[in-house]
This record gives C-alpha cells, structure tokens and sequence, in this order.
C-alpha cells in the first residue's frame, strides 16, 4: 500500500521577478521529480501557490476598488493556473483536472494519480490547503519547497544573526512565531493556521530550498534536508 505525501511549492519558486518569466525549466524539473518519486510505494499531492502573478493581479483588483474576498477568489485563480501548468508538464502521471473544492480533491486522490492543486477559498492559505490535503489523504509527511535552506528564527535574507532551526516540535515553533522572532508579513514562511492542522494529525513538516529540483528528490527520498518539524513526542 502506497503511502502520500503532500507537497506545497512555493508560487515564488515558478515566477523569475527579475526577468518577469516563467521558470519553464524549473516546473519541468520538478515534474522529473514527482514522476520518478510516485509509484506503489509513494503517492502524491502537489499544491502551487500564486507567486508575483497572483499579487499583481490582487494589486490590480484592489486598486480597482475589489471587496478583499473578490481579491483573494483572483488570487486563487491564479495559483490553479499554475497547478494546470504542473499537470501539464506531468502528463499522463497527473490527474487531468485541478480539483475546486475538497470533494473533488477526494475523488482525485482516489484516482491514484499525482494531484495538483491551487487554493480553494478565500481566506485560506495555500499552505493550509497543503496541510488539510495531507489530513485528509493520511499523509505520512508534508514537505514545503520554499526559497530558504529551512525555518530560522528570522528571515536570514536580512538578519544575519539568524539561526537555522534544524528540528523541533510544532509547539517550539508556534512559539518561536508567537515570540515575534519571525515577523508576520516580512518572513512569511510559516503559517501557523497550516500548521495548527498538521500538528492535530501528528503530520511532520519538512521545509527545504526548493530553487535545486534535486532537494525534493531527496526530501521525498527521506534524507535528512532543511528543517523537520515533528509532532510533540509527549503528546
């Protein structure tokens, strides 16, 4: 019996601001990656978030005076634009639609195919989506590609006196987060409703640097990479 795995990529990870393009090689890449990691011993949701489309879109929105709600409905849309292109590029590996709401997610899990989604409502993030998808599929992990080596105890783009989490507990990282040591809304890594949901189903977390393909290859391989956050081992 294969056992799941959740995969949250960021949206950031898709989108080259720099040169405003899409990373075409990179979402090949990782289709590489899923297609050789599923199989009888692995299955796999994939859920892609928005990137800098999706907030030019939502700027725009807002700025043309739409309700908070109509912006994250646009923002969403775009993160299933890009879960289609994730499908695309796996082919006849991925389950050929991109599921809106949780019962279409069942449907797709059964199908034994890699699921790819975006959001599915308004005011929930994408990784909440990620964790609820691991709940209900049983999960045995849920891995988070991002654009840092890890969780730290603050962004070490800017900090450099940031220190590297290399594993601890839901509990010890809530409070790292409660504590403000990570600062809301300028090292948005974590959010703490996904993982709220992830600890009440004892799902561990691995956050890894998702810009090398190669590091989710070994994340799904069940190496040692970026930050484990574990269920408490008391509870």
């Amino acid at each position: 019996m294969s056992k799941t795995v959740v995969v949250k990529i960021g949206g950031h990870l898709l989108y080259e601001i720099a040169q405003e393009r899409l990373q075409i090689r990179r979402i090949a890449d990782y289709a590489e990656v899923f297609k050789h990691a599923t199989g009888k011993k692995t299955s796999l949701i994939i859920v892609v978030g928005g990137g800098a489309p999706a907030r030019t879109y939502i700027d725009a929105a807002r700025n043309l005076g739409a309700s908070e709600a109509l912006c994250d409905q646009i923002g969403i849309l775009a993160t299933r634009l890009n879960a289609w292109l994730m499908i695309v590029a796996l082919g006849e590996h991925a389950y050929p639609h991109v599921p809106s709401n949780l019962q279409e997610l069942l449907n797709a899990i059964s199908s034994g195919r890699v699921v790819v989604l975006g959001g599915l409502k308004p005011g929930q993030s994408t990784d909440a989506v990620a964790a609820i998808a691991a709940e209900l599929s049983g999960a045995r992990l849920m891995v988070k590609a991002t654009d840092v080596d890890g969780i730290y105890t603050a962004d070490p783009k800017t900090n450099p006196e940031a220190e590297k989490i290399e594993e601890a507990s839901y509990e010890e990282i809530l409070e790292v987060l409660w504590r403000g040591r990570i600062e809301a809304g300028k090292y948005a890594l974590l959010d703490p409703v996904a993982l709220r949901i992830l600890e009440r189903s004892r799902i561990p977390l691995r956050v890894i640097d998702g810009t090398n393909p190669q590091n989710l290859a070994k994340a799904l391989a069940g190496q040692p990479i970026g930050t484990l956050v574990r269920p408490d081992r008391e509870a």
